[in-house]
């Protein structure tokens, strides 16, 4: 049965995380789990859940979402980390006013349940970097969170070529660029499942901003 949202969904060692988060998975959404690099079995679990698996060999955040992007095929796409730290019940919250013609992109605008959900590393390194793409690109946001929602044959006529931790705010970039509307909306963000590859940790989070400086450097 074809899906009306594809959810793509990057995924290294989520394998605890996995049977929850697609359990919560609300009808009419296919979940596109993207396998980069797995040693604990993710993929085959995503595969006993339901979900469709692809495999995206580049390392890199933007390598995973490219990957997940080219196996969609529903007209809209929306993406989420796979580590159990959003409730995807929410979805319908970021991809509904894509669905209504009223956005063009919408990102969910992290909103911690607890303390130990969001790093203080890591949302003070998202705080100044937006503080830049709003004194620079005039974007109006607060987060450059990982759920998000569009219209799968316009993002791929942005052309997106980040394939690491970039990726996010060349999206953001390069639709504001092309006259998108953009607009966010609060979700939960949940303490993830298992230790983080990149906001858990100083080195992770460093990297990510180097990656999204560069970016914006590019563009600004």
């Amino acid at each position: 049965m074809s899906s009306s949202v594809d959810v793509i969904l990057p995924c290294l060692d989520e394998a605890r995380a996995l049977p929850s988060l697609l359990a919560e998975l609300p009808s009419g959404y296919r979940a596109i789990v993207v396998d980069n690099g797995s040693t604990d079995g993710s993929p085959e679990i995503a595969a006993r859940f339901g979900a469709t698996v692809v495999t995206a060999a580049q390392r890199g955040y933007g390598s995973a979402v490219h990957a997940g992007l080219m196996a969609a095929t529903a007209p809209i796409v929306a993406f989420c980390d796979a580590d159990g730290s959003f409730d995807m019940r929410q979805l319908d919250r970021v991809v509904d006013p894509v669905r209504r013609g009223e956005q063009d992109l919408v990102l969910g605008r992290r909103v911690s349940v607890a303390a130990s959900a969001w790093p203080l590393h890591a949302r003070f390194a998202n705080a100044v970097l937006l503080w830049f793409v709003r004194r620079r690109m005039h974007v109006d946001l607060r987060d450059l969170g990982p759920m998000r929602a569009a219209n799968r044959e316009r993002l791929l006529q942005l052309g997106i070529r980040d394939r690491r931790s970039g990726y996010p705010l060349e999206l953001v970039l390069r639709a504001r660029r092309a006259g998108w509307r953009i607009h966010e909306v609060p979700v939960d963000y949940r303490p993830r499942v298992g230790r983080s590859k990149v906001t858990g940790t100083v080195v992770g989070t460093a990297q990510a901003i180097g990656d999204m400086l560069r970016m914006l450097r590019r563009y600004a």
